[in-house]
């Protein structure tokens, strides 16, 4: 009888877990980005298809097409008046985009027949995390196509997509596919970041928190020198490893703690 019952739960956990599986979007951010404010109360397919809200409305009928219910995207999903959510949203997007079923990377420059290294996606800082911290990621041109209409389940471990990606990211194929987050060889997690460039200068330390699986304060407004020093200071004290100053050497770094 108890067996049954343990079967019976674990049925429920399994069919209640698959119903809340929710896809991540990762893009570049553009004009018009819908906020949480714009889109509370309303119908998503009954707002405006221009700019950021077409983009919203794209991304769930992709979703709905991948066979989920549920749908995140950072434009609408946080409250970005809030300092205390912010905050938080920082410390936990890692987490979010690690514990999607899927994320939906939207590279808006690409045609269908161009290629994925040419995107500005993969020169944006906060995209490092959004492409290392999920298990599945598909990529999806500026129509919402499937990249090179390949129908893998995951576009992360298809051989056909894995070396762009390491050419275009510098990050090698064992990391793309199986990333932990931490501290080991963080000189190398600094480097991977090293090229990319952020809207707001000092979120280039932030996008690395979860990418060392760091928690500091986010102090928006303090100078990316300022940010990027609390961050080094920070892998020192807990890791005692400090070639991570050799980071600073490298463009576009070394301007910015000059």
């Amino acid at each position: 009888m108890t067996y049954r019952r343990d079967q019976q739960m674990t049925l429920i956990h399994t069919e209640v877990s698959r119903y809340f599986q929710y896809v991540s979007l990762s893009h570049r951010w553009g004009e018009s980005e819908p906020s949480l404010r714009d889109i509370e109360g309303h119908r998503i397919y009954g707002m405006s298809v221009q700019g950021g809200f077409g983009k919203l409305q794209a991304f769930c009928r992709v979703v709905l097409e991948q066979d989920y219910l549920w749908a995140w995207s950072d434009t609408c999903c946080i409250d970005k008046h809030s300092s205390a959510e912010v905050q938080e949203t920082i410390g936990s997007m890692f987490t979010w985009y690690r514990q999607s079923a899927l994320t939906i990377a939207h590279l808006s420059d690409v045609p269908d027949t161009g290629s994925l290294e040419s995107s500005e996606w993969f020169r944006r800082g906060w995209t490092l995390q959004e492409l290392l911290a999920p298990q599945t990621v598909l990529f999806y041109t500026r129509n919402w196509s499937l990249y090179k209409n390949i129908t893998s389940s995951n576009h992360k471990t298809d051989v056909a997509i894995l070396d762009e990606l390491e050419r275009a990211t510098g990050v090698r194929s064992r990391f793309l596919t199986n990333f932990s987050p931490g501290m080991d060889d963080a000189r190398s997690r600094l480097q991977w970041a090293s090229l990319r460039r952020t809207t707001r200068p000092e979120d280039i330390a932030y996008s690395l928190f979860g990418i060392l699986n760091l928690h500091l304060p986010v102090l928006y407004g303090e100078s990316a020198e300022n940010a990027l020093g609390r961050l080094l200071a920070e892998i020192i004290s807990q890791s005692g490893d400090i070639s991570v100053l050799d980071w600073v050497g490298e463009a576009p770094f070394s301007q910015r703690l000059a």
